[in-house]
């Protein structure tokens, strides 16, 4: 562990709806952790999209990080495509876990640990800049709850979200489990009702726009076909652009999101301006129903941004 080098003694209110979680760079490295650790604390998650344990801790810390409510925020950097910053850092393994308060380094761990320890550890630098710990006991029943969600107890996981948005209204990972909970049961007027109903405080926060996408796509799925006509009819005019569109959207909520995205640039390359761009649009909203690292939304953004500049 690496041993504080600083005693802070203030910490400037983060916005609970401003982007707690983002994807880094070392482009981005010293707007994202360095100048942002002067005013909150920030941990820096360093994975890799091949380590097994990455895809493990990424969520549960990810969900720490959320129901800190703003106290602290998180940047994650791939350090196949970081590797000047990791090897600075002195990376040997992934995933490791650095938090920075003030420019500095200040605690840190290796490997995947239980969630109570991942809660220790976000408590401990939220001290080290000056705020009160969160309630341990809502912080690990948001993590069981994206747990069971995950698991597909979704009736389950949506009493346990319900559960601390009675303690904590504002908690914007309660909220978007909540959401997600009546999706995955296929309640989607329930489901709006409680994204409408949400704190002005945290209507905007990127999580909170990502279950919005969530739920346009899953309202898209109740209008289309069967996937197997679809392709047929897409098989016999591969210029039937509806059919691509809506295979697309069938692919997607069939779980095979990497599919809809080919589907979808396929449709861009063959004619952009169709339904006034409407599969650039799509593309989006996928994007955003994802989390920012998935391959998918990479690997996406990078053949589109190919197509548009072509």
């Amino acid at each position: 562990m690496l041993e504080p080098n600083t005693t802070p003694t203030s910490l400037a209110t983060a916005d609970v709806a401003g982007d707690l979680i983002k994807d880094g760079t070392e482009q981005s490295f010293m707007q994202d952790v360095v100048e942002m650790s002067q005013t909150v604390p920030v941990i820096v998650d360093f994975w890799a999209p091949w380590c097994g344990p990455c895809k493990t801790l990424g969520p549960a810390l990810e969900a720490a990080v959320t129901a800190a409510g703003g106290l602290i925020k998180m940047v994650k950097l791939d350090i196949d495509k970081n590797q000047g910053i990791a090897e600075q850092l002195k990376i040997q393994s992934v995933p490791t876990v650095y938090a920075f308060w003030q420019g500095q380094p200040v605690d840190g761990f290796q490997g995947a640990v239980p969630g109570s320890e991942i809660q220790a550890f976000v408590d401990r630098v939220i001290v080290l800049g000056g705020g009160k710990p969160v309630d341990g006991g809502l912080a690990d029943a948001l993590i069981a709850a994206q747990e069971m969600l995950a698991e597909g107890e979704a009736v389950d996981a949506a009493q346990t979200f319900a559960a601390i948005l009675e303690e904590e209204p504002a908690s914007v990972g309660a909220y978007t489990g909540l959401v997600q909970s009546h999706l995955a049961l296929g309640d989607l007027a329930q489901a709006e009702a409680i994204l409408n109903g949400a704190p002005a405080e945290i209507s905007q926060a990127p999580e909170m726009e990502a279950v919005h996408a969530q739920l346009e796509l899953a309202k898209q799925a109740a209008n289309v076909g069967p996937l197997t006509e679809l392709q047929a009819a897409v098989d016999a005019d591969s210029d039937n652009h509806q059919a691509r569109m809506e295979m697309a959207i069938a692919l997607h909520v069939g779980g095979d999101s990497e599919a809809a995205v080919e589907q979808l640039l396929e449709l861009f390359r063959r004619d952009r301006e169709w339904n006034d761009g409407a599969a650039k649009v799509q593309l989006f909203t996928i994007f955003d129903a994802l989390p920012a690292n998935d391959l998918v939304v990479l690997n996406g953004r990078r053949k589109l941004s190919s197509l548009i500049f072509a």
